[in-house]
């Protein structure tokens, strides 16, 4: 397939500023940098982009301050700063749910990403995802809110198992438990512990059922769509395997183009009256062979690198609509390129092994020996993988640590 072809003379004066992200972040610091676009990053640790060599400023958030204290002060205390007039990109859920509290104060000051307000809380709550996939007719898994302890009780006898104890807001879930949910397989006590654990940290959860299968069930659409409503690429990918499995992130993502998935993708964001960047990940549904809506990112995602690798400049084409220009012309992008995290696929296989769902021959048979790329590495610009391997080992020492307490 074609590529997209870069309009001619693309005016790069105007800076970006990201806040927070990991991989999604590195990726638009190095792929602007070679546009000749500044970018300046501002985040914790953990946020790759801040040891690139690409990044023109790394504003580190101090151990003890917390993201959107450091942010507010950053951007909206006083008068005129040197930021004002940058672009300023959300790059993780934490980063969308400040600029949305304060919003009107940024757009005063600063150029926004495309975006309605109201639309991307509703794309940060997960089950207000799920309640507008009924309201347009776009297949989605079954749910049921959940509010007090009181309100698992009464689902006994009516769930089928496995199903999920899922959070409204995932990144809140993940800071308080270290994982996006918790699966219950078939124990209808462990389903009320688990419920209970989350509503004792003052969590807003739902029961969801999990659609059957294995990850490879999944796939995804990203689109671009402009004030008249006009979406100005389409690209689609599919998911081989994540760890933790059926809950973690992509280890092994594939490009393919999947017109099922773009169109469905598509009629869900226009049934809402969607604007700017977005991704929509489904799961087909193996009983009835819909496709289900899983959740939406309003952001760039973990998987940035292969979309702007397979030829997709698809944060070139928001930096052009957000600053007036004609953005390149999207046609295309290369097919069966993978994105291979190795040892957390290797992780993966080892979790599938002992559920006798995969084969070490299996597994060996499904790696990407060819058109693959990494998240992060490169030669070029090594500090942010090395960073990351630091990262990794310091935590999973503590982790050691602690079970040797």
């Amino acid at each position: 397939m074609k590529t997209a072809r870069l309009a001619e003379g693309i005016d790069t004066t105007c800076p970006v500023l990201l806040l927070g992200g990991e991989e999604n972040s590195l990726e638009i610091v190095r792929h602007f940098s070679r546009l000749g676009i500044t970018v300046r990053v501002a985040g914790a640790p953990g946020c790759w982009a801040l040891e690139s060599r690409d990044c023109a400023e790394a504003l580190r958030i101090p151990p003890g301050v917390a993201t959107h204290d450091y942010w507010k002060t950053l951007l909206l205390s006083g008068g005129p700063t040197r930021f004002d007039g940058h672009i300023i990109c959300a790059m993780d859920d934490d980063a969308i749910s400040f600029v949305i509290a304060h919003e009107p104060a940024l757009r005063a000051r600063f150029r926004l990403e495309r975006f309605d307000g109201g639309l991307r809380a509703a794309m940060l709550d997960k089950r207000r995802t799920l309640e507008l996939a009924a309201d347009i007719g776009v297949p989605a898994p079954q749910f049921w809110p959940i509010e007090t302890i009181e309100d698992v009780q009464a689902l006994r006898g009516q769930l089928t198992f496995p199903v999920m104890v899922k959070p409204v807001h995932s990144h809140l879930f993940v800071r308080a438990f270290g994982r996006k949910l918790f699966i219950i397989e078939r124990d209808f006590d462990d389903l009320i512990a688990k419920a209970r654990r989350a509503l004792e940290r003052g969590l807003a959860i739902s029961v969801v059922e999990m659609i059957p299968g294995p990850d490879s069930l999944l796939s995804s659409y990203y689109t671009y769509i402009d004030a008249r409503g006009t979406p100005l690429f389409h690209y689609t990918k599919r998911i081989v395997r994540r760890y933790p499995t059926n809950s973690g992130g992509a280890v092994y993502h594939v490009t393919e183009w999947l017109p099922e998935t773009a169109e469905i993708g598509l009629r869900y964001l226009r049934g809402i009256g969607w604007r700017g960047l977005a991704n929509i990940e489904f799961k087909r549904d193996t009983r009835d062979g819909k496709l289900k809506v899983i959740e939406v990112n309003a952001r760039y995602t973990a998987a940035h690198r292969l979309l702007v690798r397979s030829g997709a400049p698809v944060d070139l084409v928001a930096y052009c609509d957000l600053t007036d220009q004609p953005a390149p012309v999207f046609t295309g992008y290369r097919q069966d390129m993978r994105l291979w995290m190795p040892v957390r696929d290797f992780r993966a296989f080892l979790e599938l092994r002992r559920q006798c769902k995969l084969s070490l021959r299996g597994w060996l048979a499904s790696l990407p020996w060819r058109s693959t790329i990494s998240p992060m590495l490169s030669l070029r610009d090594p500090m942010p993988s090395v960073e990351h391997l630091r990262f990794s080992l310091v935590a999973n020492w503590r982790r050691l640590r602690a079970r040797v307490r």
